[in-house]
């Protein structure tokens, strides 16, 4: 199993998502930004490393918002998504195709990673 992390970054009422680059798997979905956490990284030092290196922010890593094991045809990923903010710089696409900031009231209105779907739910619920 591989261990991944993700931010989960407010600004006001929307928060980040970001659109995999079309030659990666799952190319095109929507995601929050993040990765595999390397050896010898705890998984704050993965985010703030993964947040640099996709979309040159440096990032203060809150607790843990939810956490999902997912099984895609090529992989199984434990995925823990922590609450973030973003402590300097202005996001850029390094990686991605796109970022947007969006409200929880507009997540059906993306295609997400599978992975995602219950954390999905769960920002849904506790917005209301």
């Amino acid at each position: 199993m591989v261990e991944v992390v993700a931010a989960l970054v407010w600004e006001g009422d929307r928060f980040l998502i970001c659109q995999r680059p079309e030659n990666k798997a799952r190319g095109l979905l929507w995601e929050f930004v993040g990765g595999k956490v390397e050896a010898g990284e705890t998984p704050a030092q993965a985010l703030q490393r993964e947040c640099r290196e996709e979309l040159d922010i440096g990032i203060d890593v809150g607790n843990v918002f939810m956490d999902v094991v997912h099984v895609y045809p090529d992989i199984t990923i434990h995925l823990t998504l922590y609450n973030a903010s973003i402590r300097e710089g202005t996001p850029r696409l390094l990686e991605h195709r796109d970022l947007c900031w969006i409200t929880p009231e507009e997540i059906d209105k993306y295609a997400f990673c599978p992975a995602d779907k219950e954390i999905l739910a769960r920002i849904k619920e506790t917005s209301l």
